[in-house]
């Protein structure tokens, strides 16, 4: 089956990690005794895990929950009833989780999946996160999109670094683009990220955020537009234009 395309992105602008934090903060509303839960998705090697980690170290009270962790032994997608129940719900309902999938039990792998209670945001990122089954119980969405050709070099790597061999890859690849094409999750966000960008910016403290551009005539009934991170201070248009931008200056590779 071929890939399903990904959205393009337009209007772009450099924003600040901090910034980003704040708005989907702020997407979620109040809450209260329990910590904001933000989905980060996005395709194989798009920039998920990175973001997460770059995210995660702006405050010690962030908790992240890594999507290949729960579908360890597991299944490749099938999982979304671990970590609804799992994770998500208990999370929603405050005082902290700890949870051990049935994998990690039945083939003796130690430890356990925690979010402190003190956590005051969660980050769940992989591929798969923001599907219509989880997205309930997502207070806000982030989808990092990417080009093909950059995640391939990505992928290639892995495959170098021994990470993956090309026949897992393969099989990989193969499941995530139906998935893909069925779920759609791209349209569920409230933020789309740029994870291959071109456009300058410092990759430590910054990001690329962009918004969808408009569908094409002849699809334009099956696409609607996605809301995106506004051109607020501390941010930077495509165009080169710059309204105080942060000058302060390893994740594993994403699933």
């Amino acid at each position: 089956m071929t890939a399903q395309p990904e959205p393009t992105l337009m209007a772009r602008r450099v924003l600040p990690i901090l910034a980003l934090r704040d708005q989907l903060v702020a997407t979620a509303g109040p809450v209260q005794g329990r910590p904001v839960i933000v989905g980060i998705d996005g395709r194989s090697s798009s920039g998920k895990t990175s973001l997460a980690a770059r995210m995660a170290g702006l405050d010690p009270a962030t908790a992240v929950v890594h999507s290949d962790d729960i579908a360890w032994f597991q299944a490749r997608f099938d999982w979304a009833a671990l970590l609804a129940d799992g994770v998500l719900r208990p999370a929603r309902a405050g005082g902290g989780v700890r949870f051990r999938p049935p994998a990690w039990q039945a083939r003796g792998r130690p430890g356990s999946i925690e979010v402190p209670p003190a956590t005051s945001l969660l980050l769940v990122e992989g591929v798969g996160v923001a599907r219509r089954a989880l997205a309930p119980l997502l207070d806000a969405v982030v989808w990092v999109t990417s080009r093909g050709a950059d995640r391939h070099r990505r992928e290639l790597a892995r495959i170098a670094a021994g990470h993956t061999t090309a026949s897992r890859l393969g099989a990989w690849l193969g499941e995530e683009d139906p998935f893909q094409a069925d779920q759609r999750s791209w349209e569920r966000a409230d933020v789309i990220i740029d994870g291959t960008p071109s456009l300058p910016h410092d990759v430590e403290t910054e990001v690329v955020v962009g918004r969808v551009a408009p569908a094409p005539p002849a699809a334009a009934t099956a696409e609607r537009g996605l809301p995106f991170a506004g051109a607020g201070p501390g941010s930077a248009t495509e165009s080169g234009a710059t309204a105080g931008r942060a000058t302060a200056g390893g994740a594993t590779a994403d699933r």
